[in-house]
């Protein structure tokens, strides 16, 4: 893995050149992570004109925050207190240079005021989200951390499904999944698991509560794994107890019918917005076009919530290999609702089309 953070390294550095920065500052976690190999609390990437270095605030020893590269040098700062980015840039004045491109977007203004303190005579340029375009594109090693991932939360989801559920509350189902996730292997969890049931189901973002699980309620359940720093989704709707009634089968094939067309327009070259089109129309038609929400997917990987963004005015293009949920989804206040969540990745027709990593099924179950 040396050679392949070097090259992103090499990559981040030709970019900062062509912009008329020598050095570079990295100070958002995933991204330090993703040129480092490993990103120890508070710690910073300094990329500089004669070597590239790693500043901790304390040694690099926690396996889940991943190892460093070891073609990088690792400092830990002396003492407690000491900020990483302002030691990195009081580094990249010593080494010459007269410029530095900074993360403006992830440093605080006070963090972004003590550099500017410690290096007044340094420009200091934005760096703007050049490695978070980096990670839009995903390799084959971190495509299959996401697939080991996924098989890990398809394990822990059908686990609980086979358990008794009624009159369990989702907090403590949330619980159990997440413990479920531990256990088959997973760092910990990508997100918050949601667990929703009767008129809470469906309801995107919905934090666990004290309810019971009854006959007849809808259950979903939106949960991800996170596998050497790599994020998945998915997300499912049951029936608990009962046949469905008939406005669940209407509602839950219609939920279906969308997140299918939008998993279908999955292609290289395929707009953003039209993927968001695909599934958003078949709602639309329905009569659901208030109750949608803000956008239909997203990209994932080191964080569960990236670039590219699935929405209707979003701007660009998929390419190959970038992995996206797809997770369109309807609640109907005091009802309760659908949603339907899948982590795929981008893949050309001649490799077999979009390649599906969350496959617990998708059939509407009465457990």
């Amino acid at each position: 893995m040396s050679e392949v953070y070097a090259a992103r390294r090499t990559r981040l550095r030709e970019r900062c050149k062509a912009s008329g920065s020598a050095a570079a500052l990295v100070s958002r976690p995933a991204n330090v992570r993703y040129l480092a190999g490993a990103a120890p609390h508070g710690a910073v990437l300094l990329l500089g004109s004669t070597e590239d270095l790693l500043l901790c605030t304390g040694p690099p020893d926690d396996p889940a925050e991943g190892r460093p590269d070891e073609a990088l040098r690792v400092q830990s700062l002396p003492g407690p207190g000491g900020d990483p980015a302002v030691a990195a840039a009081d580094l990249a004045a010593a080494q010459g240079g007269d410029s530095l491109a900074i993360e403006e977007h992830h440093l605080t203004v006070a963090r972004h005021r003590a550099i500017r303190s410690v290096v007044p005579r340094l420009r200091l340029a934005d760096l703007g989200g050049a490695v978070e375009q980096l990670r839009v594109v995903k390799d084959e090693e971190e495509i299959s951390c996401l697939r080991i991932g996924a098989e890990i939360a398809d394990q822990a989801l059908g686990e609980l499904l086979e358990s008794i559920l009624v009159g369990r509350t989702e907090r403590h189902l949330a619980l159990e999944l997440e413990r479920r996730l531990v256990d088959h292997g997973a760092d910990g969890p990508a997100f918050a698991t949601s667990v929703a049931t009767g008129p809470n189901a469906g309801r995107r973002g919905h934090r666990p509560t004290d309810r019971r699980v009854e006959e007849g309620d809808f259950l979903s359940v939106c949960l991800g794994a996170t596998y050497r720093g790599y994020r998945c989704e998915i997300g499912r709707t049951f029936v608990i107890g009962t046949s469905p009634a008939d406005w669940q089968i209407e509602l839950y094939d219609l939920v279906f019918a969308a997140q299918r067309a939008g998993r279908e327009s999955l292609a290289p070259g395929a707009a953003y917005r039209d993927v968001d089109r695909a599934a958003r129309q078949v709602l639309d038609s329905a009569g659901y076009a208030e109750r949608l929400p803000a956008l239909t997917g997203h990209g994932v990987g080191l964080e569960i919530d990236e670039d590219p963004q699935l929405a209707p005015a979003a701007m660009g293009k998929l390419d190959a290999c970038v992995p996206v949920t797809v997770e369109p989804g309807v609640h109907l206040p005091g009802r309760g609702g659908v949603r339907i969540d899948d982590t795929l990745v981008v893949r050309p027709e001649a490799d077999g089309g979009p390649e599906l990593l969350t496959i617990t099924t998708k059939e509407l179950l009465a457990l």
